[in-house]
């Protein structure tokens, strides 16, 4: 029964909702946040902790089956629309049959539909007609050429990269390093560069780099959360190619 202070007051809108698996080391929540219109929830949380720096071996452990089987199920009693895997390290590393059984791993822990950060980059791609591509990462060399390997299993051939050679910290990179980096990178051949990892801020520069180089930039974080968003029929908040791919494609008689 309504009470005097009830009367007259709006229900709250049903709250969608987007389960989100990310590394124990992920400090960028509030990125992923700017990312989803207001009435979307991210309810998120994080794999088990590792001591091993940001190198092959971390990717591989922090795609562990188990670790993101549990995960999964931890986000699910809210009823997430989507679970989606937030690292893309941890979902290239192991090439894209290792992707395919991480999002097999989710849905069959309950997830409704999965996504994960590297098979979103190659839907990105898909979607934008993009085939060479240039890639900045924060990694060391090993764990970028598995991105590379990854991308040329898709046909996506790398036509410049870079990594930063961090093994940790990697929320800790500038704007002014990343912007740095990815003029270095761009080369007349790549139709659209990759800046890699979820850790790696870049909301603020998708817009600007692109009005710089003329071409399509797209971001860990972006993508994933375009993905994710795409599955629940909605769309991203943000500027970029990327998402005004999207939005042109949903228009009546669009292709």
């Amino acid at each position: 029964m309504p009470t005097e202070l009830s009367v007259g007051l709006a229900e709250p809108a049903h709250q969608q909702g987007i389960g989100v698996v990310a590394p124990f080391d992920f400090a960028l929540d509030r990125e992923l946040w700017r990312w989803v219109p207001e009435d979307v929830s991210l309810y998120l949380t994080r794999l088990p902790f590792f001591t091993t720096p940001v190198t092959v071996e971390m990717a591989v452990a922090c795609g562990d089956r188990r670790a993101v089987r549990r995960a999964t199920r931890d986000v699910l009693t809210p009823e997430p629309g989507v679970v989606a895997y937030a690292c893309t390290s941890g979902s290239f590393v192991d090439g894209a049959a290792g992707e395919l059984v991480l999002r097999r791993t989710m849905k069959d822990a309950g997830a409704p539909t999965a996504c994960t950060t590297s098979g979103a980059l190659i839907d990105a791609l898909v979607l934008l007609g993009i085939s060479r591509l240039a890639i900045v990462t924060p990694y060391v060399e090993p764990v970028t050429r598995r991105l590379i390997g990854y991308l040329a299993e898709h046909e996506v051939r790398t036509v410049s990269s870079q990594g930063l050679g961090l093994l940790g910290n990697i929320w800790r990179v500038t704007y002014a390093e990343v912007i740095e980096v990815v003029r270095a990178m761009d080369i007349d051949d790549a139709e659209a560069l990759f800046i890699s990892c979820t850790n790696l801020p870049t909301y603020d520069l998708i817009e600007p780099l692109e009005q710089a180089l003329a071409k399509p930039v797209l971001t860990a974080n972006q993508v994933t959360m375009w993905a994710a968003l795409r599955a629940m029929g909605r769309g991203a908040v943000g500027g970029g190619r990327l998402l005004h791919a999207e939005k042109h494609s949903l228009r009546p008689g669009a292709a």
